[in-house]
Parts: structure tokens; sequence; C-alpha cells
């Protein structure tokens, strides 16, 4: 049966919650609370003790709240939590990485362009990642921008949920969701300018009303 994706996809990157003041399982939490239906983490530095428990209390969170836990490019510890895995262009091909995780686990691959798109739906993956669709200040060596008419372009040449990422705000989404995307990856937008739990909170729910009528 094909992966139904939530229409909003908050990533929970290590680095820049940190930057603001953010605790990871209290961002975690917040956003499940607001109704969240998959939480994605993402840590790009060493995964020390304290990293992997970090991750162990939102899987733990997730479970409890029903929702798909996804961990970003570590396979490895995808399988100790029993969590699903987005893996990228320069990671473990999607290919090992299910031998690893084995045929239940939810995978997701990331892609850039038309050419990676088409290759990305041949693999033995439940979604395919593209972007970015604008500008993003979330990764320090971005991919050229995509753009939403090359998202719609693009868009009936995989099958596989799609989902969009990068720049993505309350101002764009519905532009971007009208393209063709099923699921919008959502990073800094999720990040008031005053961070709480009550006011993650209520950003995740703003997320979530704007989805719906769209």
């Amino acid at each position: 049966m094909p992966l139904k994706l939530p229409r909003i996809y908050p990533i929970l990157d290590t680095e820049m919650l940190e930057s603001r003041g953010a605790g990871v399982e209290v961002a975690a939490a917040a956003f499940l609370d607001g109704g969240a239906g998959i939480l994605q983490f993402r840590h790009k530095g060493h995964w020390s003790r304290e990293v992997y428990a970090m991750a162990e209390g939102v899987a733990l969170l997730c479970r409890e709240a029903g929702a798909l836990f996804i961990i970003n490019d570590r396979a490895d510890f995808a399988m100790l939590l029993g969590a699903g895995l987005h893996v990228g262009q320069d990671d473990l091909t999607p290919r090992d990485a299910r031998r690893l995780v084995g045929p239940e686990a939810v995978i997701g691959y990331s892609s850039h362009n038309a050419a990676q798109l088409c290759v990305a739906g041949g693999e033995p993956v439940d979604y395919v990642a593209l972007g970015p669709i604008f500008g993003t200040a979330s990764k320090r060596n971005p991919d050229p921008v995509v753009g939403v008419d090359e998202l719609r372009r693009c868009r009936p040449l995989v099958e596989k949920p799609l989902v969009a990422i990068g720049g993505i705000t309350m101002g764009n989404a519905t532009a971007v969701l009208r393209a063709g995307a099923d699921s919008l990856a959502i990073l800094s937008g999720l990040l008031p300018e005053s961070v709480s739990a009550r006011s993650l909170r209520e950003r995740m729910e703003e997320w979530q009303a704007l989805a719906r009528w769209v």
C-alpha cells in the first residue's frame, strides 16, 4: 500500500534548534501536540551518546503519539531505534539502506533535479524529496534552486509521494502544494521569533491549518 505522508513534515535540525535555544525533545513534543504526524531527526555532526539519547527520546514521543519517526542519513541508528530513514545523494544508497533497515521501514530519498528524481523513482524507497524549491540557509552548500515551475514540470516524472523542501514559508507554501507536492518539509519556518513549547505548538497548528485549505 503506498505511503500517505502528512502534508506538513517537520524536520528537527539539532544545530538550528540549539541556535534558537530550543531543546530537541521540547520541540518534538510541541510539534506532536500541534498535530504533526511525522518528524525527522537531522544531526549532521558526531553522534555522541547524548545525541543518541535525544533521538531515542524523540522516537519514544513519536511512538506514543502514533507518528512516523525518521532518522536522517544514519541507517545504523534508524535500525537501533526502529525508525524510518532518509538518505541523500551522497549517503548510503537506497538499495544498501533497504538491506539494513528491512522491508517494512519507511525510506525517503533526496533529489535535486529532474534526472535524480527519475532515478529515485526506481529505487526501493517510499517517498522522494525534491529541493531546494527556494533559497535556503539550512544547508552550508545548497544545491541549485529548483523553483515552483520546475517542481510542477517534474511532478509527473515520479509516482511516489513527493516531499518539497527548501525555503518553504507560509507565504509560498500554497503555491508549492498546488504545484504538486504531497508534503512540505519545514525547518526554520516552524520556529517562531520567541521559541517556547507553547509558541512551537501554535506555529505547528498554523501550518496544519494552512495545509488543510489547499
